[in-house]
C-alpha cells in the first residue's frame, strides 16, 4: 500500500455528512460532519459539504489536505439516477481514486465488516440490501415515499395520523393518542390538522414515529408496529432465500423495531459492527488496494 494516500470514508444522505478519515492501512485518524450531500439537493452542494467535511477532519487530525493523495470512497443518497452520478464523477477535485456506491451499500459495508450479511436500514425512510455468498450485492425496499420505504419513520407516521383524523370526526374515540398527535402537529382541531397535512412531507411524517412507540399499547399503535416487523420479515426472507445470512437491523429505528422483527428471524439479528462511514472507508480502501495493484502491474 502507498504510505502516502489517506484514505476518506463519506456517508452522504439528505440531511447530513459523515466522513471518517484514515491512513493508508483503513486505521482511522479522524471524524467529522457537515451538511447534506444527498445528489437530489445538487452536486456543486453536495461535493461542497463533502469538502468541508474532509477538511475537518484534517484539522482534527493535525494534517494539511493534499486532495491528490486522497482515495474517496462515498456512500451517497441518489447514486441510482445514472446523470446525477456521472456529473458527480465530473465534478469530482483532483484525486487519487474515486469509488461511489449507493449509501445503503456502505451500510452494508459496514454492518457486516465487508462480510456477507443482510442490513435493513431504518430511518426517516427505509432500504434493504445482502451481500451474498457470491459476493454479489442486491437491494430490496427504498422505493421512496409515500408508496414504498415499508417500517420506516415516514411510513409509520404517514398511517399513524390516520388516528387522529378519524378521532376528530368522532369514528373513533378521541383518547391519548389522538390528543398527543395533534399536540406533536400542532393542531387543535380539524382545520388546523388539514393545514400540517397540506404541508406535510416525508420529514414531517416521520417526527410523528416516536408517538408510535410511546403508545405502543394502543391497538391502533401496535398493529402498526406489528404491521413494521412483517415487512421488514418480507424483506429479510426476499433478501436472504437460504435463510442463513446474518441480518443487522440499522438506522434510528433499527433497535426500537428489533422486538417486532418476527420470531423465525429472531436468532439471526446482529448488531451492525460499523456505520454506513466506516463502510465507506471500506470501500475506499478496497479502491486504494486497487489502484497501488494496477501500478504494480
Amino acid at each position: 500500500m502507498n504510505t502516502d494516500l489517506f484514505l476518506i470514508g463519506i456517508d452522504g444522505g439528505g440531511t447530513g455528512t459523515r466522513v471518517v478519515l484514515g491512513d493508508a492501512e483503513g486505521r482511522e485518524l479522524a471524524q467529522a460532519t457537515s451538511g447534506p450531500s444527498g445528489l437530489g439537493l445538487g452536486i456543486e452542494r453536495a461535493w461542497q459539504a463533502i469538502q468541508a467535511a474532509s477538511n475537518e477532519a484534517f484539522r482534527i487530525a493535525g494534517i494539511t489536505p493534499n486532495w491528490s493523495r486522497c482515495v474517496l470512497g462515498c456512500g451517497l443518497a441518489g447514486v441510482n439516477n445514472r446523470d446525477w452520478l456521472a456529473e458527480f464523477r465530473a465534478q469530482a477535485p483532483s484525486l487519487a481514486a474515486l469509488a461511489v456506491e449507493s449509501d445503503a451499500y456502505t451500510t452494508l459495508l459496514g454492518a457486516h465488516g465487508g462480510a456477507h450479511g443482510v442490513i435493513v436500514a431504518l430511518g426517516t425512510g427505509s432500504v434493504a440490501a445482502v451481500l451474498d455468498g457470491k459476493d454479489e450485492w442486491r437491494l430490496a425496499s427504498g422505493f421512496g415515499f409515500p408508496s414504498g420505504d415499508e417500517a420506516s419513520g415516514a411510513w409509520l407516521g404517514l398511517r399513524l395520523i390516520v388516528h387522529a383524523q378519524q378521532a376528530l370526526d368522532g369514528r373513533v374515540p378521541f383518547d391519548a393518542l389522538a390528543q398527543a398527535l395533534l399536540e406533536r402537529v400542532g393542531a387543535q382541531d380539524r382545520d388546523g390538522l388539514v393545514v400540517w397535512l397540506c404541508e406535510a412531507n416525508q420529514t414531517a411524517y416521520a417526527s410523528l414515529a416516536p408517538v408510535v412507540f410511546e403508545h405502543r399499547g394502543h391497538p391502533h399503535a401496535a398493529n402498526l408496529l406489528s404491521q413494521a416487523g412483517t415487512e421488514i420479515g418480507k424483506i429479510i426472507a426476499a433478501l436472504d432465500v437460504s435463510g442463513e445470512l446474518p441480518v443487522a437491523l440499522c438506522g434510528g429505528l433499527g433497535v426500537p423495531l428489533r422486538e417486532y422483527v418476527p420470531s423465525q428471524y429472531q436468532a439471526r439479528l446482529r448488531a451492525p459492527l460499523a456505520d454506513s462511514a466506516h463502510g465507506a472507508l471500506y470501500l475506499a480502501r478496497q479502491e486504494a488496494a486497487r489502484v497501488v495493484a494496477k501500478f504494480a502491474g
